[in-house]
């Protein structure tokens, strides 16, 4: 008497007897497919999105250096506003690894557009003094006109800032433009496009030293003096510019790096990542409750297909691996669409904020495997449970 062995179905068989499964109910798959699509888009957009906007930050933070350092005056023991020496920016500037000086000096004035602005409304604007080389050191750039000049720093002339200017009003140089400061005209010369690495300078009006100390009664003593230095020195710099800009009183004064804030803002960009992992996550997971949904109800209302095949031959392992074939190409098919939709998302939203696109292979990679993987899981009891039913059984519903 001749026996036969079972056969095994081939990869590509498997496959296309499982397209076929699936192809018999396009609705509810194409539903259960956007559960775990719309899951994996979000993990690969938070993914991407972060990575894309830290590698734009870093990009950024490289093109304005991590050389400059900020001095500022602190406080007297006594808690009084301390005060650094008119003699400050030269002593640092003696320093040898120091490239550049520059620096700006708080006045008491006020800006406002006209006189005829109630002066409770200031628009949180200061009026600082500045030497002639700020942006230089700061690298920063002229939106509008020009930066003030050895002729102009001696006149009623004003440089604003990106934000001091939108809330002035002016978002052009035109001839005679005026504004009121300290209770006088003063003409503007230029706008400053935004400063990332000193913020601070958006809401000023820059003067220069000698018009503030004419015009404005200006003091001369800096309160902020910016440093450009060797790249290799940063930290021994560092170190010393305290005592040098004042060395009677070192403990008054305070030092800072500002791309440093800028670094740690980068680091800081996945703080919420896992809040909206988790929420991905969540969409998975009902994507996948859907995966189970479709294949239990499948497996009832095929039970006449699995009598017959198992009638034919087909084994409790051909039904098994049928029926969880389909269920892992459901989910696959759901983490192919969802990897693109999120990879296009990312991608947009990177070009409208000028990042370069960076989709970690964690993001598009977990995303896919975590798909299949619920596909497998959610998949796997209604695959044991058409394994299970005898020929007799299921045929009964012929």
């Amino acid at each position: 008497m001749m026996t036969t062995t079972p056969g095994r179905l081939a990869p590509s068989d498997l496959a296309r007897v499982a397209g076929e499964g699936l192809r018999t109910r396009r609705m509810r798959a194409a539903l259960s497919a956007l559960g775990i699509a719309i899951g994996v888009a979000a993990m690969v957009a938070v993914l991407g999105l972060s990575a894309s906007s830290q590698a734009g930050l870093l990009a950024q933070i490289d093109k304005l250096g991590t050389n400059l350092l900020t001095v500022t005056a602190g406080k007297t023991l006594t808690g009084d506003d301390a005060e650094l020496p008119k003699e400050a920016p030269g002593m640092i500037g003696r320093v040898g690894p120091v490239l550049q000086v520059q620096s700006t000096g708080t006045t008491k004035a006020n800006a406002y557009r006209s006189p005829l602005i109630p002066t409770i409304n200031t628009n949180a604007l200061s009026v600082n003094a500045s030497s002639l080389d700020l942006p230089k050191a700061l690298r920063a750039t002229v939106a509008r006109g020009r930066y003030l000049n050895a002729a102009t720093a001696q006149q009623p002339v004003a440089v604003l800032g990106a934000m001091a200017a939108k809330r002035l009003g002016i978002d052009r140089i035109t001839p005679n433009l005026r504004i009121w400061v300290g209770g006088q005209w003063f003409y503007v010369s230029g706008i400053l496009n935004p400063v990332v690495l000193t913020p601070e300078i958006d809401t000023s009006v820059l003067v220069g030293y000698p018009a503030a100390q004419k015009y404005l009664g200006f003091d001369g003593h800096p309160s902020t003096i910016y440093v450009r230095t060797e790249t290799e020195q940063v930290k021994d710099v560092y170190n010393v510019l305290a005592a040098t800009a004042n060395p009677a009183n070192a403990s008054e004064v305070t030092v800072s790096q500002p791309s440093a804030a800028l670094e740690a803002r980068a680091a800081a960009q996945s703080a919420l990542n896992g809040l909206f992992l988790g929420l991905g996550a969540v969409a998975l997971l009902v994507g996948g409750i859907g995966v189970a949904n479709t294949m239990v109800i499948s497996v009832l209302e095929r039970r006449s297909e699995i009598g017959l095949r198992r009638s034919l031959g087909a084994t409790k392992g051909n039904i098994r691996v049928q029926f969880l074939s389909e269920a892992i190409l459901l989910a696959a098919l759901g983490g192919v669409i969802g990897v693109a939709l999120g990879s296009v998302a990312t991608f947009i939203y990177a070009a409208i904020k000028g990042w370069s696109t960076v989709v970690p292979v964690l993001a598009w990679g977990g995303g896919f495997g975590a798909s299949v993987a619920i596909g497998a899981i959610a998949g796997l009891l209604p695959a044991l449970r058409a394994a299970r039913m005898q020929p007799t059984e299921a045929l009964r519903t012929v």
